[in-house]
């Protein structure tokens, strides 16, 4: 391939990245549609793409919902065990974040609740409210109608509602939350916590003190969930053992929200993120599987970190 060409596709792919990323909720497999588009660029007829970038758009389309609608990702997806890969600030596979529909399309609660989508509402959703596509131009994407494109995307809002995060949280806001969340919830003392959640919070981990494994609490006692944050914010040597030592918890900014990193000697171990909701935490997710943190730890090692907000947990 001549040097043009790359070039070409290099200034391409941090947006292709992002769309994948936001279409599978995995950066794992958005970096492998990424390499899989790459090889197709690299056979294409360049003579018979007149616009490389549309046709790039289609190509990352198509094949991460080829992913989605894939037998493996239906078992894995339904069987509960699924959770999306969570992302530091900063990092280019998240894309643009200019408008609050782009900052709201790679939420984790959204990412989640995207979930309840359809392989093609996911995708009109995301060229829609993440990347400003007309529907026109959608249509073509996916070879369908434009009156599809839009009936998909009028069901993908109702599905996924009023997720809204509104305002951008700077990294001086996120560590306020985490400093009051992380006291709340080690603090011992249940209306402290009671204070800072809304009446209609929901918690979800994949194992990272939320439960053993997979664990929903959506629509459940307040006090229930209560309890179980502050469960999984007590120390406790078995948890230290499992982590391989005492972490550090630092505030960060996840996928656009407040977020605790736990980590061990600069390795991450778990992220627990905060989706705020008129200055209340409406929803907290703990992530803790490493086969999901691999991106994360990567980044975390090439930057400089504030002081931890728990020195040794």
């Amino acid at each position: 391939m001549d040097a043009a060409r790359v070039q070409r596709f290099a200034a391409n792919r941090d947006r292709l990245a992002a769309l994948a990323y936001r279409l599978l909720g995995s950066a794992t497999d958005a970096e492998d549609v990424v390499q899989d588009a790459f090889l197709r660029w690299h056979a294409a007829d360049r003579e018979r793409i007149e616009v490389p970038e549309a046709w790039l758009t289609k190509v990352v389309t198509n094949l991460a919902l080829d992913r989605l609608r894939s037998a493996m990702a239906r078992r894995e997806r339904a069987a509960g065990d699924w959770l999306p890969e969570p992302l530091l600030d900063g990092d280019p596979m998240l894309g643009p974040a200019d408008s609050v529909e782009q900052r709201e399309s790679v939420t984790l609660a959204v990412l989640i609740l995207m979930e309840r989508l359809t392989p093609a509402e996911r995708a009109v959703y995301v060229l829609r409210e993440a990347f400003a596509y007309r529907h026109a131009e959608i249509a073509e994407i996916l070879d369908i109608t434009e009156a599809a494109s839009q009936q998909h995307a009028h069901r993908a809002r109702r599905r996924i509602g009023a997720e809204r995060v509104g305002r951008q949280v700077d990294h001086a806001a996120a560590r306020r939350v985490v400093e009051a969340f992380v006291a709340a919830a080690s603090s011992g003392r249940t209306e402290r916590l009671v204070a800072l959640l809304t009446d209609d919070v929901t918690a979800i981990s994949d194992g990272a003190g939320v439960g053993s494994g997979h664990k929903l609490l959506r629509h459940a006692d307040p006090q229930r969930i209560v309890a179980a944050l502050r469960a999984a914010f007590k120390p406790t040597p078995a948890k230290r053992r499992l982590v391989g030592g005492c972490p550090s918890m630092y505030a960060a900014l996840v996928n656009g929200s407040p977020a605790i990193v736990a980590a061990v000697a600069d390795r991450p171990v778990g992220v627990v993120v905060l989706q705020v909701r008129d200055d209340r935490i409406a929803a907290v997710c703990g992530i803790a599987a490493q086969s999901r943190l691999g991106r994360l730890t990567e980044r975390w090692r090439q930057r400089e970190h504030d002081d931890p907000v728990i020195e040794s947990w």
